[in-house]
């Protein structure tokens, strides 16, 4: 009778021991988001968000962002804030979705020409005496 008790004893322990390890283990795990990324054109930028119309949209992205947002031009280099304005076509690293998109990294890029080019006309007028 001491051999079972000390053997259903040993076996309560070693499930005790890994229940602890298992839930140990699970509480450091964490997930890790990749980010998204969505381009298009600046239409505000405010305090709480950076609104984006995209190429293919018809109403504009809200993202949000924190002190930790980069901002950068096409070659990684910091750019200043004041380059982050509507009108500038950017490129937004993202988590989340929905409501609770936050940008990462925002890549301002170079505005393309997309206007035609500017044909001048000219006039001569000769006067013959």
């Amino acid at each position: 009778m001491k051999k079972l008790i000390s053997y259903s004893l040993g076996a309560i322990l070693a499930t005790g021991v890994l229940l602890s390890v298992g839930n140990a283990h699970s509480q450091s795990m964490t997930v890790k988001e990749t980010p998204v990324t969505s381009m298009g054109t600046i239409t505000e930028f405010n305090p709480k968000t950076i609104m984006i119309m995209t190429p293919e949209g018809t109403k504009a992205v809200s993202y949000g962002y924190s002190k930790t947002t980069t901002y950068v031009d096409e070659l990684g280099n910091p750019v200043p804030m004041e380059l982050v304005k509507s009108g500038v076509p950017v490129t937004i690293y993202y988590t989340g979705s929905g409501s609770t998109m936050v940008a990462n990294k925002v890549v301002v890029r170079k505005a393309t020409a997309t206007s035609p080019a500017v044909i001048q006309e000219k006039t001569t007028t000769t006067t013959t005496p």
